[in-house]
């Protein structure tokens, strides 16, 4: 009569493996959600990665074709990238009162003053500053700003063509002068200029190809045509790239640490108490 073997003595408790903890059903819907979140980065960083190449730059010299300046940017609004130092066209009338001389400002490396208007527009009806000529001197300056006060009628519409320029954003004067102006800023001109009650102002100066009262050509280079890959943008990309794998990382790191503390709990009930 055949007899069964007794079964061999098993331990009561069997360490699970670190991959047996993460096939548990808590640490799977942990991974389920750790891939919804690395899927959102991966979308961020590819939507980074399209803005990082300009897939339609303007051709070359298109800065240099003269545009209606409505066609180009709006009263009160910012001038994007691709439009700084587009030469543009428009109508208007000077303010007699507002030439204005603007300091410390460079032709070719020379120091000397800008004369500065208020150009009243007529479409869109807005307040232009335009800088009108440079002079090499203050008194040279000041006499073409008060000849041009002078012989500015209000009532006559002049067409100006130039370049379209950001505004360099304005400073506080030096405290020997309270009315000096070193920047071309229109915020700062427009604390200055006269008839502006409720009037429409550009962010942007233009600077006129045809200087006025005989002053010298301001010195304005078309801009750069610049690369066509933003590389902050790229950087951007990168960056949610490496979320997306920092959250598979903190997958593993929590289902380990969990996987440790389990043997760790395990081995402190099989260890006896001392007596």
């Amino acid at each position: 009569m055949s007899t069964t073997a007794p079964a061999p003595d098993l331990p009561e408790v069997f360490p699970p493996t670190l991959r047996e903890v993460m096939l548990r059903p808590r640490w799977i819907a942990m991974l389920v959600l750790c891939l919804v979140v690395a899927g959102i980065f991966a979308w961020l960083g590819q939507w980074q990665l399209a803005r990082a190449v300009d897939t339609d730059p303007r051709e070359e010299g298109a800065t240099e074709q003269v545009m209606p300046i409505a066609d180009v940017v709006a009263p009160g609004s910012y001038l994007t990238d691709p439009l700084v130092g587009q030469r543009v066209s428009v109508s208007g009338t000077f303010v007699p009162e507002d030439f204005i001389v603007v300091e410390s400002r460079f032709n070719d490396g020379v120091e000397g003053y800008w004369v500065t208007a208020q150009l009243q527009a007529v479409e869109p009806s807005a307040s232009l500053a335009v800088a009108v000529g440079w002079a090499p001197t203050r008194e040279q300056a000041d006499d073409v700003a008060a000849s041009l006060a002078q012989t500015a009628d209000p009532d006559e519409s002049v067409d100006v063509v130039g370049r379209l320029i950001a505004d360099e954003g304005p400073v506080p004067p030096p405290r020997t002068d309270p009315w000096a102006m070193t920047r071309m800023s229109p915020a700062a001109l427009l604390s200055r200029w006269h008839d502006i009650d409720d009037a429409e102002v550009y962010r942007q100066f233009v600077v006129i190809d045809d200087p006025l009262g005989g002053l010298d050509d301001i010195v304005s280079p078309a801009p750069d045509a610049g690369s066509t890959i933003n590389w902050l943008n790229i950087f951007y990309a990168a960056e949610w790239v490496i979320f997306a794998g920092f959250a598979f990382y903190l997958w593993y790191r929590l289902a380990k640490d969990a996987w440790e503390k389990e043997i760790e709990d395990l081995e402190d009930d099989e260890d006896p108490l001392p007596a």
